[in-house]
């Protein structure tokens, strides 16, 4: 009778943690900045991706005019970028997150202040998001959300994640995400950070070498473990998908999977994996060959 029992409690655990195991964790990407890439439809149809950043909003604060550069896929300041409406609508409907990353490696962005990061944040909800204008760049298509890839500039991001969190409770929830550098914390994100309105954050884990894995494993988990201690709602490991799409921090597929991610799915926020970028996973392969790992 007592053996009956508790194969009855037994059992159910063991299918909880079957369930657990075979959900895993999503791979994220950019597109945008490489002709080479392919169509934003065709980066969705692979079947490799959950979230797709659109790269990048790359020019905005400081009362300068916005500038979307999508480096050869279309021209935003004639109209031409509207084409990607009925895409971003088609990865949505997949059930695919279509954001829009903000920043980048160019010096052609600052905020001066939190009044002018909350005008940023109002051009964002009416270009981009749930908000109306005549002028959106990406035409009626509403996209997921706003990421924040700081890595230049003044720090007043606090504001502008704020804002954007206002809108979000106009409507349709608005997604807050971040590629902060491994550094521990972000000397520019950090203080948003710690606001708890992120859901997601893919830590830059490459072109950092004190914290790399192919450069210190130890540093690394080190790292890793300090980011999980920030209120976000999942975490991502950031890593170049090929040699060449960074300077340094590539880790080999082979070495990903069989230490890499044992380590991070010790966390309970452990959310998956960002391949910098769509053109570079298209050339290497990666995300297809570390996709039922991840």
């Amino acid at each position: 009778m007592s053996t009956k029992v508790s194969s009855l409690f037994i059992i159910p655990a063991f299918l909880l943690l079957l369930a657990y195991k075979i959900e895993g964790g999503d791979i994220v990407t950019y597109w945008g900045q490489n002709g080479g890439e392919g169509k934003l439809i065709d980066t969705c149809n692979s079947g490799l991706y959950k979230i797709v950043n659109i790269a990048f909003l790359s020019s905005f604060g400081n009362f300068q005019p916005p500038k979307l550069n999508l480096a050869g896929h279309c021209e935003p300041s004639n109209g031409g970028c509207r084409i990607l409406t009925n895409s971003i609508r088609n990865c949505q409907s997949m059930g695919i997150k279509v954001m829009l990353s903000i920043g980048g490696g160019t010096n052609t962005y600052s905020l001066s202040s939190d009044d002018d990061a909350r005008q940023v944040a109002d051009y964002l909800w009416n270009n981009f998001l749930g908000g109306q204008s005549s002028t959106r760049p990406l035409g009626d298509a509403v996209l997921d959300g706003i990421d924040f890839d700081i890595e230049l500039g003044e720090s007043h991001y606090v504001a502008l994640a704020r804002k954007l969190s206002e809108h979000s409770q106009q409507g349709k929830k608005i997604y807050l995400t971040a590629a902060p550098q491994c550094p521990f914390p972000d000397k520019l994100l950090n203080n948003a950070l710690q606001t708890g309105l992120f859901d997601y954050v893919w830590v830059q884990f490459y072109n950092n070498p004190q914290c790399e894995f192919t450069s210190n494993p130890e540093n690394f988990k080190s790292r890793w473990n300090q980011w999980t201690s920030i209120p976000a709602k999942q975490l991502f490991v950031g890593l170049p998908a090929a040699k060449a799409a960074a300077g340094t921090g590539y880790v080999p597929k082979e070495v990903l999977i069989s230490q890499v991610l044992p380590f991070v799915k010790g966390s309970q926020k452990y959310g998956g994996v960002m391949l910098w970028n769509r053109y570079s996973d298209v050339q290497s392969g990666y995300g297809s060959a570390i996709k039922g790992a991840v």
